[in-house]
């Protein structure tokens, strides 16, 4: 099962509209009139004659191995008018991106490497932890590269493999000397029969404490913690996906910050094959003890539930009840920052 992250930030306002809360409390949400937005957003109104003749329109294709798309501009004259200033809704300020490279990584060492799953469980997950000594600053919900040793198949060295970071900025020990990774160990017997290891998941949760690890980054921007404090932010993760949502949660509830303190609702839903494969379980339930108003984890396990369907399917469903097209209420929550995935 592919790690999937995804987070849906739901804005303070009370005028706001949230599908997110209507697909997952099922609530009554007040449908918008579509055709009316639809004319506002994409045509601004009729065309007549004279306006028609000022139209052009220019069309991009993007190459097929990648994928298929046309994208299409239509323009009027139509007065200068002041450019409006996009402000993000993540915590992009000073974000650090490729500090370091494949050809110019940092060494770190292992400090801490433990399994987090019960033996029953099916297959491994290790949470561990590697000293940057402040020299690798990175944001909550960023992600690191780590190069495996030895060389593949072909005699060349490996490439870097990305891991999302699963400790806060001022990582477990809150000296802003550390990051940690949350990863699950591949194993699976392919077609012929033959057990293949993957080769980064293997070396990493085989590493002992002391032992050095190749690191590159920090990268990415997509899950960046959103800004608002007062926020409701609604985490769905399937496996080690949790790993940004567990930076997330350390920073709202185990540490203190002179100019953040959460005042939101914090919501993780998180999918795994069986109970025994529940990681950070221990943690969750302190951070209720702490804040019980401010937080709720649901756990979703798939080899134990029958009536489990796959995130989007689930939330399309649900939108449907409402009268909602998910896959155009997701483009629009996407576009205003509200909607951000990764998927490894």
């Amino acid at each position: 099962m592919a790690a999937v992250t995804a987070a849906v930030s739901v804005p303070t306002s009370t005028s706001s509209s949230s599908l997110g809360r209507i697909a997952l409390e099922r609530a009554t949400f007040p449908c918008p009139d579509r055709s009316a937005s639809f004319q506002k957003t994409f045509f601004g109104g009729r065309l007549n004659n004279s306006d028609a003749a000022l139209l052009f329109a220019r069309v991009r294709t993007v190459p097929l191995n990648y994928r298929q798309s046309v994208k299409a501009q239509v323009t009027t004259e139509a007065p200068a008018t002041t450019k409006v200033v996009k402000i993000s809704k993540k915590n992009e300020e000073g974000v650090v991106v490729n500090k370091y490279k494949p050809k110019t990584p940092y060494i770190g060492r292992v400090l801490l490497n433990t399994k987090i799953t019960a033996d029953d469980a099916p297959g491994e997950t290790w949470h561990m932890v590697f000293s940057t000594e402040g020299e690798l600053p990175y944001r909550e919900g960023q992600s690191i590269g780590v190069i495996p040793t030895g060389i593949d198949k072909n005699g060349k060295p490996h490439k870097l493999r990305l891991y999302s970071i699963a400790s806060s900025a001022l990582g477990d020990f809150g000296d802003s000397k550390t990051v940690s990774l949350c990863v699950k160990r591949l194993v699976y017997t392919n077609d012929q029969g033959e057990v293949v290891k993957g080769v980064c998941s293997n070396f990493l949760c085989d590493l002992k404490p002391g032992e050095e690890v190749t690191i590159t980054g920090p990268v990415g921007k997509e899950m960046l913690m959103p800004v608002d404090p007062n926020a409701t932010i609604i985490m769905l993760a399937t496996g080690t996906g949790i790993a940004p949502f567990r930076g997330y949660l350390w920073k709202m509830f185990f540490e203190k910050h002179p100019d953040y303190k959460f005042n939101g609702l914090a919501w993780l839903f998180l999918g795994v094959p069986t109970s025994s494969s529940l990681i950070y379980k221990e943690e969750f339930e302190k951070m209720k003890e702490k804040s019980p108003d401010k937080i709720r984890v649901d756990f979703a396990v798939s080899r134990e539930q029958t009536n489990e369907k796959g995130i989007d399917d689930i939330i399309t469903s649900l939108a449907a009840e409402e009268g909602i097209d998910w896959n155009e209420y997701k483009r629009q929550m996407k576009k205003s920052e509200r909607w951000n995935v990764e998927v490894y």
